[in-house]
């Protein structure tokens, strides 16, 4: 018999740490997701915050959610409350909850620090001034003229620019490093700039806010964080995350660690881009279920177990590519046939009367809830005289190999009778509204006594026992794989124009009884399906989360 080994999958970070740990440098581990509350999370945070929680895990350590708040005038509570959400639906618990903006007494002190170890200067230039001087790939910066000014110049104008003295923009505080380094992010960065606008935590008690490269690596090191996990973009600000630790004489400073950011096909994850397609209403809002947002893949009916499966799958690598978004769908497909409901619902209702089954009577036919988990037990479906079957289930002249309804053919109904079509009826427009069709009476549970077999089995509701429920069919937003690039246009000229499709005359078997928004079936044969947030008690909405198989390459 073979021998089947199943390698373990590499996870450099784990090495990282791993031998950090070997060799003294800490003697335990904490992690942290540093989300910035300025818009919804997306399918990449999504990686960002499994390795960050589970790596935690795995070492027994711990892992705090903490908002970057540091640019207050892009910053919302809605946000911050839509951010929480997201990380507990993905089945993740912070330890503790904190914010850049708690550390704001501390990160002026280290600035002030700088500035008294001659390692910061207040300087006058505009930002277009500091982007000109500031050098290329090729060239070398130039130092600003405000470069040599004295400690004591530069704490006074500090303390100016604290106490509101300057407009925004006048004056900024930046490192003093190097202007002809080679690393762009090492010429003099600014530090701090000044922004007269109250903040969602602290009010107004500043006009000054740290930037992100000074926030970050002191926040982490306030926080105790001892592995400071982040995207591959970050690689080359991390000389300069070191530089602020080393120069403040940080004791065990944290190490941060790169990984590449997930790259998803036909899908948007920038914030910016995603907020015009709100503001432009090109989406009904950020939970949109055709957004890459984690609240429009929950409204949509991806369960968060299929996100995980899916980080786990496509693994921790420095190398940036792209990933299909089949694999997604795929993770979502898999989960989602374990644990949904079956259930019947007809998308397209075409009219059937059973002529020779008896007016007026009804019956009640088992079939199996889950047909792979017989301990989810069985549903009761009704059948009658008038059901409704699925409009493209009928051909008035059939094609090669088509199995299903066409007059003199025989099929069979889910879990019901074998039934033949033997005439229809017409509109005064050609389009076909009722089929008249006989049942078979012993072929009850769809098997014939006399063993006689046919190829087509069909869905079908009872027209006597079923409700109208809207059904909209999302597909994937833009119609090319790459959204983003724009030497194809704009990537709002490349929205998906069938990426929803409503259908409002749609009919649901009546068993489903009290459905709440989230509630997931597999519709047999259409795909699966979940009960959207819009349903009201006078009209359910059903999203289709994913067809059965994909219909994309």
């Amino acid at each position: 018999m073979a021998e089947i080994i199943e390698e373990r999958r590499s996870n450099f970070i784990h090495d990282f740490i791993d031998k950090d740990l070997e060799e003294g440098v800490y003697d335990r581990v904490q992690t942290r997701f540093p989300p910035e509350p300025n818009g919804y999370l997306h399918i990449g945070h999504a990686k960002a915050i499994c390795i960050d929680f589970t790596t935690a895990e795995k070492y027994g350590g711990t892992c705090n959610l903490r908002f970057d708040d540091t640019n207050p005038s892009k910053e919302d509570v809605e946000y911050v409350d839509s951010i929480k959400e997201d990380i507990e639906w993905l089945g993740f618990k912070w330890d503790k909850c904190l914010y850049a903006s708690s550390y704001f007494d501390f990160i002026y002190d280290c600035a002030v620090k700088l500035i008294k170890l001659g390692k910061a200067y207040v300087c006058d230039l505009s930002a277009d001034e500091i982007r000109r001087t500031r050098g290329t790939l090729t060239q070398p910066g130039e130092n600003s003229p405000y470069r040599q000014r004295s400690v004591d110049e530069n704490l006074g104008l500090f303390e100016r620019m604290t106490k509101g003295e300057f407009p925004d923009g006048a004056r900024v505080l930046r490192a003093k490093i190097d202007m002809t380094s080679p690393n762009m992010n090492m010429r003099d960065p600014v530090i701090y700039r000044i922004a007269h606008v109250s903040h969602h935590q602290t009010g107004d008690k500043w006009c000054v806010y740290p930037m992100y490269d000074f926030a970050h690596p002191l926040s982490d090191a306030a926080e105790g964080v001892t592995h400071s996990l982040c995207t591959l973009e970050f690689e080359d600000h991390r000389p300069l995350y070191d530089w602020f630790l080393r120069e403040l004489s940080i004791e065990t400073p944290p190490r941060q660690i790169e990984f590449a950011r997930l790259n998803l096909n036909y899908c948007l994850t920038s914030k910016r881009k995603n907020l015009a397609l709100v503001d432009n209403k090109i989406v009904s809002g950020w939970n949109d279920p055709r957004m890459a947002t984690l609240s429009g893949m929950r409204r949509r009916g991806y369960p968060a177990e299929a996100l995980r499966d899916f980080v786990e799958k496509i693994g921790v690598s420095k190398a940036n590519s792209v990933v299909d978004y089949g694999l997604l769908e795929s993770c979502v497909r898999d989960r989602l046939n374990e644990n949904a409901p079956r259930a019947m619902a007809v998308l397209d209702p075409l009219k059937v009367v059973i002529d020779n089954y008896p007016e007026g009577q009804t019956e009640e036919i088992e079939v199996e809830v889950h047909p792979g988990k017989p301990e989810m037990g069985k549903r009761k479906v009704t059948f009658s005289r008038n059901l409704f079957v699925e409009r493209d289930d009928f051909m008035e002249v059939p094609v090669k190999k088509y199995f299903r309804l066409f007059p003199g053919n025989e099929v069979r109904l889910k879990g019901a009778y074998f039934v033949t079509c033997n005439d229809f009826e017409k509109d005064e427009n050609g389009v076909v509204t009722c089929l008249h069709c006989t049942y078979d009476p012993e072929s009850r549970g769809g098997e014939s006594p006399d063993g006689r077999k046919v190829k087509g089995t069909l869905h079908w509701v009872s027209a006597d026992d079923c409700f109208k429920a809207e059904i909209r069919l999302y597909d994937r937003l833009f119609n090319v794989e790459n959204p983003s690039d724009e030497s194809q246009g704009s990537f709002e000229n490349n929205v998906n124009p069938d990426s929803l499709v409503v259908l409002e005359n749609s009919v649901v078997e009546g068993g489903l009884k009290n459905l709440k928004p989230g509630d997931s079936f597999q519709f047999m044969r259409k795909g699966y399906f979940c009960v959207d947030t819009d349903s009201t008690d006078e009209k359910v909405v059903f999203n289709r989360t994913v067809e059965l198989n994909s219909s994309w390459k």
